[in-house]
C-alpha cells in the first residue's frame, strides 16, 4: 500500500479513496502488499472462513491467488459511517480448467484509529461465467482503469 494512510473518521472523498487504494492492493494479486493494509490481528470471515491475523491472511490470499488466475476486482463504496466502510463489489477469473467465474460480493470493514483494517466481513457468491461475458478485460497484472465505471450501473 502507499505510505498515505487514510484514517477515520471518514469522509466521502476519504472513503472513497479507501476502497479504491484497496482495489488497486488486490488487483495487484500481492499478498504481502495487501496483508499490509490490515491490523496485526485483524479478524475476517470470508465466505464461511474465518481467518484472524496478517499472517494468516497472507496465507489465505497466497491459496486464493494460486486457485483463481487472471484474478481482476471492482470494489465501489456502498456506504461510511466514522470508523466503518461497506462495499460492494465483482471480480472475474479463471481455474486452470479455464472455466471463467464472476464473484458477487459485499464487504464491511472496519478500521483502528491508525487507518488499518481490524475487521473485514465478506458474503461472496460465484457464478459462472462464459469467457465471452467478462466484464472486466485490462491487463491482469494492472490495477484496474483509474477511469473504469464502477459497478452502481452495471447489470447484475
Amino acid at each position: 500500500m502507499p505510505s498515505l494512510k487514510l484514517a477515520p473518521p471518514f469522509t466521502f472523498e476519504s472513503a472513497t479513496q479507501k476502497v479504491r487504494m484497496a482495489e488497486n492492493a488486490w488487483n495487484s494479486k500481492d499478498p504481502q502488499r495487501v496483508s499490509m493494509a490490515y491490523s496485526e490481528d485483524s479478524y475476517w470471515r470470508n465466505r464461511a472462513e474465518i481467518i484472524q491475523g496478517r499472517d494468516a491472511i497472507r496465507e489465505f490470499l497466497k491459496r486464493k491467488w494460486s486457485k483463481e488466475l487472471d484474478y481482476r476486482l471492482v470494489k465501489e463504496l456502498w456506504a461510511f459511517g466514522e470508523n466503518r466502510i461497506a462495499v460492494r463489489f465483482q471480480y472475474e477469473w479463471h481455474n486452470d480448467a479455464g472455466q471463467w467465474y464472476r464473484a458477487y460480493g459485499n464487504e464491511n470493514w472496519e478500521f483502528d484509529t491508525a487507518g488499518l483494517m481490524q475487521r473485514r466481513e465478506a458474503s461472496i457468491n460465484d457464478m459462472s461465467i462464459e469467457e465471452s461475458d467478462r466484464r472486466f478485460h485490462w491487463p491482469a497484472s494492472d490495477p484496474g482503469p483509474a477511469d473504469h465505471s464502477g459497478l452502481i450501473n452495471s447489470p447484475i
